[in-house]
């Protein structure tokens, strides 16, 4: 690997490893929850969205995330591209606990991208799923996994806007307030 490459590789792991620290300070997940992570490994590394996958990135990324989501006993789903629907690849644990329907697909490189290749390579029991209703989120490069998260989404603010090239966007969910001028809130 190019010494410049190899470098930027460990910069971006040093940078990631500070936006992680700063998320699970925020993000306030429990045992069980659902975190989704949606991240274009070409945006990261400079490119038009899906023009560039890079298991590369994907190597350094996922690891310390996925030791993350181990200490804190919270469940990963990685989204994949449109190219399969934005798809996600799940734990069957994940899958059974919330009894969500699995769908026939392999991540791969052009349809999925790195990251979903990468999690199906590295989960126990891997399977994928089409809809989810996740607790937090970590977007990188814009992928749009909103339609994956609960309502009410927060947005989480840190010092990090960007890994890489690509913009970072980070959000918890809360449950709804309902009610009216009479209702109460803890």
């Amino acid at each position: 690997m190019d010494k410049n490459i190899a470098e930027k590789l460990q910069d971006m792991a040093k940078v990631w490893n500070e936006v992680l620290d700063a998320f699970f300070s925020k993000a306030e997940l429990r045992s069980r929850q659902i975190l989704i992570l949606g991240c274009s490994t070409s945006e990261v590394a400079g490119h038009q969205i899906g023009q560039g996958s890079s298991l590369e990135i994907a190597e350094v990324l996922l690891p310390p995330l996925l030791e993350r989501v181990h200490q804190r006993g919270i469940y990963l789903a990685v989204q994949g591209c449109e190219h399969i629907n934005r798809a996600l690849v799940v734990e069957g644990a994940c899958r059974e606990h919330y009894r969500l329907e699995e769908v026939t697909v392999l991540p791969a490189l052009h349809a999925g991208g790195a990251m979903t290749v990468k999690a199906w390579e590295e989960f126990s029991s891997p399977v994928m799923v089409e809809r989810i209703q996740g607790h937090a989120g970590i977007d990188i490069g814009d992928t749009f996994i909103g339609m994956h998260l609960r309502p009410v989404a927060i947005p989480i603010r840190i010092h990090v806007k960007e890994l890489g090239e690509a913009h970072l966007t980070l959000a918890r969910t809360r449950p709804r307030l309902i009610g009216g001028p009479r209702a109460a809130y803890a």
